[in-house]
Formats: C-alpha cells, structure tokens, sequence
C-alpha cells in the first residue's frame, strides 16, 4: 500500500510539472510571439521627482533584442542591442558604443525600477526556470519558478500568477539569490493582439521603497511583423540611432 501511494505521488508530481511548464510555455508565447514591435510609454517617481520617457523596442525570441529611446530630447537616440547574451549600449552625445557586462545586467535601466537584462529580455523562463505550481484559484495559477543550475540568470525565484484564461501574469515577485523579496511587478489591462494576449499597463514596486515606482504603458504593439534582421546587427546601434 505504501509503494502504491509513493507511486501515486510521483504520477501526480510529474502531472503538475508537466501543467506548469505548459502554463509557463503559454505565457511566454504571449509575451513574445514570434517577434514582436513594442511602442511604450514610461514614466518613473523617485524621491519625490517623476520623468517621462517614450521607447520604442524590437524583439525576436529570448536572444534578439533592440530597445531606442524617443524621448526626452536629451536622451533621444539612444540605443540598446541584445544578442547572444550579450549586450550593447550607443550613446550619440559621445558617439561611442558600450558593452554591459553581465555583472551589470541587475542594474536599473536609464534610472528606472527596471533592470537592463528587463529591457532586452535577456533571460528566458523557459530556458532559465524550473515551474511548479503552489496554488489554484480560479483560472489563477501561482507558480514558483527556481533557476536551473547552469542558468546565468540574475533572480533566486521568481513567484508568478498566471491567469490562465489569458495566460497572462497579474503580478510576479522577483526575489534575490538570499530569498529576500527585491521588487514587485503588476499588470492590468490586458488586450487581444491576433491570437495573443498580452497586459498594456505595468507597475514596477520596489520592495524595500514605497515612494519609488516605474509605470509603463504599452501604447502600440504588433505580433509576428515584419522586423528586418537589420535591427540585430551592431551596426544597427548607430544606423537606427538617428
């Protein structure tokens, strides 16, 4: 009787691992499509201050990414550059071209509550994360994601809460390699793109800072678009720059 209990066990385990990466797979479909073209709105509070920025980003699966600020003037044509794990950063004032070094990946973007390796996309849930499913509520599902062993990835956990009617995330909890809560993200407002789904408003919350908060507004989004292989070339730092 024990055996078969223990079998049992194991069966239903493998079941939800296997339900999880499902949802997982669906959410990040979602997120990225096959590629996908993102016109966004930002706008950042700390100590009492607030900014605005307008971005533009272009993206193809978890290794290609090219992200080009719009706005302020001071900071117009500035340009990022994932590829392969690496990372590039133009700069027109200087006319020079930066590599980020992975040690730098956890730093904020451009003053903001996110992080550089935020803005490329850099890590891949599926690639970099074991799921397993904590909690059923609804259509909500709350999955614990742990690194993989080998995974180069910046996060000790990730908690997030999947909504699997759309298989979008309402809020996911990113924790340090020490278990301590970091930051929070939320999101709201979901809408239908062709076959995806994907939430046009986000709240980035530090944990450990109530005041500091970076909101982003999705304002344009298309799907499996056209997006020449130009945009993932280094070339296109300077050449999309302008």
């Amino acid at each position: 009787m024990k055996k078969i209990f223990i079998l049992l066990f194991i069966f239903s385990s493998l079941l939800l691992s296997d339900e999880a990466h499902d949802i997982i797979n669906k959410l990040d479909e979602n997120m990225r499509g096959k590629n996908i073209y993102i016109m966004m709105s930002m706008k950042v509070v700390s100590m009492g201050h607030q900014r605005e920025m307008k971005i533009e980003s272009y993206s193809q699966g978890t290794k290609k990414s090219f992200v080009k600020v719009l706005y302020p003037p001071k900071d117009k044509g500035i340009t990022f550059l994932s590829l392969d794990n690496q990372m590039w950063q133009y700069v027109p004032k200087i006319e020079r071209i930066i590599k980020i070094p992975p040690s730098m990946m956890l730093q904020n973007w451009m003053g903001s509550n996110i992080t550089n390796d935020d803005m490329v996309k850099q890590s891949s849930i599926i690639e970099d994360y074991n799921p397993r499913i904590l909690e059923k509520n609804g259509t909500v599902v709350t999955i614990e994601l742990m690194p993989k062993e080998d995974a180069a990835v910046v996060w000790g956990k990730i908690i997030i809460n999947i909504d699997t009617a759309t298989y979008t995330s309402n809020k996911d909890i990113f924790y340090d390699e020490e278990g301590k809560e970091v930051r929070v993200f939320l999101y709201d407002k979901v809408q239908k793109h062709g076959k995806y789904y994907i939430p046009t408003y986000w709240k980035i919350q530090p944990s450990d800072n109530k005041n500091s908060f970076t909101e982003i507004i999705l304002e344009d989004v298309k799907y499996d678009t056209d997006i020449s292989e130009q945009y993932f070339k280094k070339s296109a730092l300077q050449r999309f720059s302008r």
